[in-house]
């Protein structure tokens, strides 16, 4: 599996894990009988504290994940994986990063934390793409 591949998967599961944690979040406050099943509002907003922040690191990645997908899936379809492999584990660091970032705290500190790798992260793409489309 190139590293390109593999950043692609790696994606595709820290989205996954993210909504299990979610999932297990929720579960807990409906088992605890802090919140009804048909309560919870997809943005996570009626959440506090953790809850909130997991609802929201999860959304980022699905938000995120069609763009890295696109340019993941191009340089495998064309065979260009040369360009990609080289920072694919450091694409998929920071957006693991960012995640647990995001997980940790939503203070001032932190939020510029995450969006230092948010930003790592489309530096990376928008290289890519231009590498790609042969524009440097």
């Amino acid at each position: 599996m190139t590293p390109t591949a593999a950043a692609l998967l790696g994606f595709a599961f820290w989205t996954l894990l993210l909504v299990g944690v979610v999932g297990i979040y929720r579960v807990s406050l409906v088992f605890a009988g802090k919140k009804k099943a048909n309560e919870f509002r997809a943005s996570g907003e009626d959440l506090q504290g953790f809850g909130q922040r997991a609802t929201r690191a999860h959304a980022n990645c699905y938000e995120n994940l069609p763009v890295a997908a696109a340019v993941l899936l191009y340089a495998i379809a064309t065979s260009q994986t040369a360009i990609t492999d080289g920072l694919a584990f450091a694409f998929l660091g920071a957006r693991v990063a960012q995640s647990l970032t995001h997980l940790a705290s939503t203070s001032r500190s932190a939020v510029l934390v995450r969006f230092a790798f948010y930003i790592v992260q489309n530096v990376i793409l928008l290289i890519w793409i231009l590498k790609l489309s042969h524009m440097i």
